[in-house]
């Protein structure tokens, strides 16, 4: 039997300083998160000091090399980290998902040496604050129906930036966004403002229009619109941003004019291990609470753990935990032999995904169900685990996208 790259058997080890860096982020989470989780989530507010601490542990940028202020490690450690702190609380997981995979990423993988030096540095070592602006209110899932457009200045120093994007998490406090916009109206340029004799268009589809831009936040022209008030995920501030008349230097467009799709989609696979990271962390916090409560809640006489249908549910969860575990671990490797090849890894980004988010899903649901009454209740953690897996399903590409993503890989479609 001839194996492929699909089948080929994979193995993913752990080494001294993974195991480190676990216990070191573990104790973080469980000392420093933990205990003002819910009041967080209750308030709304953003958990600055927090997130600084994650900077000063090298935790924004822990994929970062050292040279850009980061700490210089691998996927894996980014998805134990994403684990063990979004067990203790998904939204500063959000943050920092959003800071290392769709922040970060995309600039070290796409952007100059300029650009890497000057515009991951302060984000990665946790100074700065780093967001991804995709979503706009009439496009979602459609980034070719977006509204928003950059014009490139008759001088052809500056794009002009006018437009609104929305669900911009950490937008509230961000200092630097990696924005995606159009461009129809402006000849193909490279980031040093001449000429580019890249293709300007994908078929007669808009996807070939969209550009990357870095934006900094404290430039004339940018507005903090409406700050979303949401199911789940609470502390993790989210918000529309406005652009009027925003000038944007030619030097900071990413990837070159026309590039913002490809872009884009390269770095929603990493930010997709991301999320199915934290989707398996919230599983694990509910599910560690249903077996604790499992053990110790007495009814006719004994656990309730003790009792088949208990028990089945126990299973069930268990199963589905360690099933997204090991398809985040194929991710993983798929992703770094992607990043020695140049190819993609899309499909298993996606698997694990889906599978984690909607396992997550349903591991809260069962947790909360074998905690009855008591896991309805604000006084216990289980109902703030249920409302935050549900956003899993939906940002950085919904299930049913995820699904589509899948399927079309399997049939050779595009």
């Amino acid at each position: 039997m001839v194996l492929n790259e699909m089948t080929r058997p994979l193995s993913l080890a752990m080494t001294e300083e993974h195991e480190m860096l676990l216990a070191a982020v573990r104790d973080f989470a469980v000392r420093e998160i933990a205990p003002i989780a819910a009041e967080y989530d209750e308030s709304g507010e953003f958990p600055i000091d927090t997130v600084r601490k994650m900077g000063e542990m090298g935790l924004m940028g822990i994929e970062m090399p050292e040279a850009y202020g980061g700490a210089g490690m691998d996927t894996l450690a980014h998805v134990l980290t994403m684990i063990e702190i979004a067990k203790a609380d998904a939204s500063h997981s959000t943050i920092l998902s959003v800071n290392n995979s769709l922040y970060c990423n995309g600039i070290l993988w796409f952007g100059t040496e300029a650009q890497k030096r000057e515009w991951i540095r302060p984000v990665a070592s946790g100074e700065e604050i780093g967001a991804y602006s995709l979503t706009e209110p009439m496009s979602g899932s459609d980034a070719g129906n977006m509204a928003s457009r950059a014009v490139l200045n008759e001088a052809g120093t500056h794009f002009i930036i006018n437009g609104r994007k929305s669900w911009v998490t950490s937008a509230p406090f961000a200092d630097r966004i990696v924005l995606f916009t159009m461009t129809a109206d402006n000849p193909p340029r490279s980031p040093d403002g001449s000429v580019s004799t890249r293709p300007h268009s994908n078929g007669g589809k808009t996807h070939g229009n969209i550009t990357a831009f870095l934006i900094d936040t404290r430039g004339p022209g940018f507005i903090r619109g409406k700050t979303e008030p949401k199911l789940g995920i609470r502390a993790s501030a989210t918000s529309e941003i406005i652009f009027e008349d925003y000038a944007c230097p030619v030097e900071n467009v990413l990837g070159g004019v026309g590039q913002g799709f490809k872009i884009a989609m390269t770095v929603l696979d990493a930010g997709r291990i991301g999320i199915a990271a934290q989707a398996l962390g919230i599983a694990e916090a509910a599910y560690e609470a249903a077996l604790v409560y499992a053990r110790e809640r007495q009814a006719f006489g004994a656990a309730i753990g003790s009792y088949q249908m208990i028990q089945q549910k126990i299973a069930d969860m268990k199963t589905r935990i360690e099933a997204g575990r090991a398809l985040i671990y194929q991710a993983i490797i798929a992703k770094e032999r992607a990043l020695a090849n140049g190819t993609r890894y899309t499909s298993e980004a996606s698997m694990a995904k889906l599978f984690c988010s909607e396992a997550a899903a349903y591991v809260t649901d069962e947790a909360l169900q074998i905690h009855g009454g008591m896991g309805y209740s604000k006084e216990m953690p289980l109902e703030r685990y249920y409302r935050d897996a549900r956003i899993t399903r939906i940002y950085e590409g919904t299930s049913e996208i995820q699904r589509l993503v899948i399927a079309r890989k399997e049939l050779g479609l595009r």
